[in-house]
């Protein structure tokens, strides 16, 4: 029988620790300690794999526990103070209650965790390069970390509490006392540093100021501007867990994960179409176009409405709306490459790929 709940799990890429990596401030991951685990979602998408199915494919990324250090003390500067990035700098974006936050691409590559508060709120913020997927948890009175191992290509996260096992895109324990636990989850988008900030001029910005010497200048694994290395070949480091070639394996998919099943639009087809209808088991999904920052969200709607685009804003029956701001449930999207969203759900209903 499959795990029946999911959150998160992470998989680590193959960044090298070395002396290099060594804290400069005081601080560091290995002094973190906590007594409670991180707190449970009250809704666990799928997982479509026996938790012993998913320990025996889990292998080494190559560095070893926290050989990829986590920012666990984050220094946030203003915009206007962000010199560091260029426009066109990918930025993982985070609106909650009243805090914006973007966090640079260039400095999560060689890091993948950064536990920050938000709005008062501890969470995670995590990025796997391999799988191109970013995710953020709420982490309660503990910290992740990167555990050196990677199911799928994707990041395997631990939790300093319990030393539970979190791949990043399930959400869910595979391995430790946690296992089966989901965990809770907020949005994120992906997005470049211009089209944030005219979005959000007074964002805060994870600064370069990590504790850790790093050349955040450098991308170990090629570049996403252009696309270079393995951003732009379609082969994978290590074996997915499955294989699908409605997609070429690094087509960027939109998906989200019920509790039920799993469905994915193409990323590319969503910003043609501006709207997609979809559905998981008997229940509907619309998938929206945010045309300014270039991303999309889900939502659950109801049978009835007419959801349609509307030059930059979507239509709902008569009313206009902006595309992160639909009268329905979010549902949570994933932005992922696919062969690690169809490897993970091999089932996965997909839009927009003939």
């Amino acid at each position: 029988m499959a795990l029946g709940v999911g959150a998160v799990g992470s998989l680590t890429g193959c960044l090298g620790g070395g002396s290099a990596g060594r804290p400069t401030r005081t601080g560091s991951a290995a002094t973190v300690t906590a007594t409670g685990g991180p707190p449970v979602a009250d809704r666990s998408p799928i997982v479509p794999y026996e938790a012993d199915r998913l320990r025996a494919a889990t292998v080494s990324g190559g560095p070893a526990k926290d050989g990829i250090p986590s920012v666990d003390d984050p220094s946030v500067v203003d915009a206007s103070e962000a010199s560091f990035l260029s426009d066109e700098d990918v930025v993982i974006g985070v609106v909650r209650g009243d805090t914006v936050r973007a966090y640079p691409r260039k400095i999560l590559v060689h890091h993948e965790i950064v536990n920050d508060h938000l709005d008062g709120v501890p969470v995670s913020v995590t990025y796997c390069p391999l799988t191109g997927t970013i995710l953020g948890f709420e982490r309660g009175e503990t910290t992740f970390g990167v555990s050196g191992n990677l199911v799928n290509s994707n990041l395997v996260m631990y939790d300093r509490a319990t030393d539970s096992r979190w791949p990043q895109v399930l959400a869910t324990a595979i391995d430790g006392p946690l296992t089966g636990r989901a965990l809770r989850e907020f949005d994120v988008v992906w997005t470049t540093w211009r089209q944030w900030r005219r979005r959000h001029p007074d964002t805060g910005v994870l600064s370069e100021d990590t504790g850790y010497v790093r050349n955040y200048g450098v991308d170990p694994y090629g570049s996403y501007g252009p696309k270079r290395g393995y951003y732009a070949r379609q082969s994978t480091m290590f074996e997915p867990l499955t294989t699908d070639s409605r997609l070429q394996p690094k087509t960027t998919v939109l998906g989200v994960r019920t509790e039920t099943g799993a469905t994915a639009v193409q990323l590319a087809w969503l910003a043609k179409r501006g709207v997609v209808d979809a559905a998981v088991g008997d229940g509907r999904l619309v998938f929206v176009h945010d045309a300014p920052l270039d991303t999309g969200y889900a939502y659950r709607a109801p049978d009835a409405p007419t959801v349609a685009a509307d030059g930059d804003r979507v239509r709902v029956d008569g009313e206009r709306y902006a595309p992160d701001s639909l009268p329905f449930e979010r549902a949570h999207g994933i932005e992922s490459m696919w062969f690690a969203w169809a490897g993970f759900y091999p089932e996965t209903e997909i839009h927009g790929y003939r």
